[in-house]
């Protein structure tokens, strides 16, 4: 709807130390979506953790809309005595792909805390989250292991994710707001930068669709989520070569 190629992702941008106080934070932008993504690290664990004798450490992440992300002023969730549904189930999304490439036991007693506060929605908020965290939390282990709290950075790899989903019979990726209200298939990929899946969701929005689809789906997000990742890895190669505070 934008103008830009069905294979296309909206402009990608990330602004490192938004956060001054976290040990990783990143502004990401894809498209008019804008996400604050920002890792901290307390010295010790859930006591589930402790009373299980689980070792290692933990990740766990929050995610929220800031009010003035959205056209309509979106209530805090603690106006309403309770984090909505919708955002529970990115929260745990968003866990799940960072603690599948983070090393727990090279983490050690630590919990990883990551905060993802959407500054403006206009579509993938979740993908530009897990995205735009993946980044950060690679800086924040970077930082630990600089100040010889572990051995080495136990990040393994990155992640990313992107949207795609069916327009008018062509199948799009990164879907802005509109699209979305738009699209009748609707599909989310979290990938690994070595291809390896971490989450597929998809689903017909009051549609079917064939195999052909979801494979088209698939071959689309997967290329989306290498172009991600590059531009991942061209700001970590940058901060390789920076000053500490980057």
């Amino acid at each position: 709807m934008d103008g830009r190629g069905y294979d296309q992702l909206r402009p990608v941008s990330f602004e490192l130390g938004i956060a001054p106080h976290a040990g990783g934070s990143v502004l990401v932008s894809m498209g008019n979506t804008r996400v604050i993504c920002g890792v901290m690290i307390e010295e010790t664990v859930p006591r589930w953790m402790k009373e299980q004798n689980v070792t290692g450490g933990w990740l766990t992440a929050e995610y929220s809309m800031l009010p003035y992300a959205t056209q309509q002023r979106k209530p805090r969730d603690i106006v309403k005595g309770r984090i909505d549904g919708r955002s529970s189930e990115i929260q745990r999304l968003i866990g799940r792909s960072l603690r599948a490439v983070v090393d727990l036991e090279k983490l050690g007693p630590r919990t990883m805390w990551v905060d993802c506060d959407v500054l403006q929605a206009d579509g993938g908020t979740r993908t530009a989250a897990i995205t735009g965290s993946s980044l950060a939390v690679a800086i924040a282990c970077r930082k630990l292991a600089r100040e010889k709290k572990v051995d080495a950075p136990p990040i393994r790899k990155l992640v990313a994710a992107v949207s795609a989903g069916t327009l008018n019979g062509q199948t799009i990726v990164d879907l802005n707001y509109e699209e979305d209200k738009a699209v009748s298939v609707d599909f989310n990929l979290v990938a690994t930068e070595d291809g390896e899946f971490v989450e597929v969701q998809g689903s017909g929005e009051e549609a079917t669709f064939a195999q052909s689809q979801l494979d088209e789906l698939l071959a689309l997000a997967r290329k989306g989520i290498a172009e991600l990742i590059a531009a991942q890895r061209v700001i970590l190669a940058r901060i390789m070569v920076s000053p500490p505070e980057c």
